[in-house]
């Protein structure tokens, strides 16, 4: 049964996946992620990845400091971190931000992959996310939505009405922070092939962008 469930479910979120491609007016943008999120939304919508922040996380108070010089950042050196406590590489920039890469086998990949889509970032089409997990807080949140970026969003498991940029996912309110937005629904909308970042209609978010 739930092997059957599973591709029921993989099938309408083809469907879903379908529609948004071809809602989609703006598709050579730059999305920067503090985690995979960014990535499931690009591979979703058959995107390049324009972007070095892929298959890899921050946590908050890193990815703060990353976007408050983003231009630096970006061209700045990677510089691998030995830690023997974890079993994917990591990277540090400018000796303070580290990046950890969790989906790559060795640091020369990930850095290969971090330099040659970091090229690709076009600072006129550009979209920002976070969502409040590793290590956020309320005050991580308030410097987020301060940040010089027109299209940015952070999904958050409680409502901040009086924050501009957060949009609350309902599913985690009992949590510590949203979980896995990339899962799929609970219950019957994920049973239908809805999963948690669905909440939110990034198709139109993405479209405000220049879709020249």
């Amino acid at each position: 049964m739930k092997k059957y469930l599973s591709k029921f479910r993989d099938y309408t979120n083809a469907i879903i996946n379908n529609r948004n491609k071809q809602l989609l007016k703006n598709k050579n943008f730059s999305l920067i992620s503090s985690n995979c999120l960014g990535g499931f939304m690009l591979h979703n919508l058959n995107i390049r990845f324009n972007t070095p922040t892929i298959n890899l996380f921050f946590y908050a108070e890193d990815y703060i400091k990353f976007l408050e010089n983003l231009k630096e950042n970006l061209s700045t050196d990677i510089i691998e971190v030995r830690d023997f406590n974890l079993n994917y590489p990591v990277g540090k920039i400018n000796d303070e931000i580290i990046i950890h890469f969790m989906h790559y086998k060795s640091f020369n990949e990930a850095k290969e992959k971090w330099e040659e889509r970091a090229k690709r970032v076009d600072f006129n089409n550009l979209f920002i996310i976070m969502t409040d997990r590793d290590g956020c807080d309320e005050k991580l949140i308030k410097k987020f939505d301060d940040l010089p970026f027109e299209n940015k969003v952070i999904f958050t498991h409680k409502p901040y009405p009086e924050i501009k940029s957060t949009f609350f996912i309902k599913e985690f309110i009992a949590e510590e922070s949203v979980g896995h937005l990339f899962h799929y629904k609970q219950g019957i909308q994920g049973f239908f092939g809805y999963k948690y970042y669905d909440n939110f209609d990034y198709v139109s978010f993405f479209n405000k962008g220049n879709s020249n």
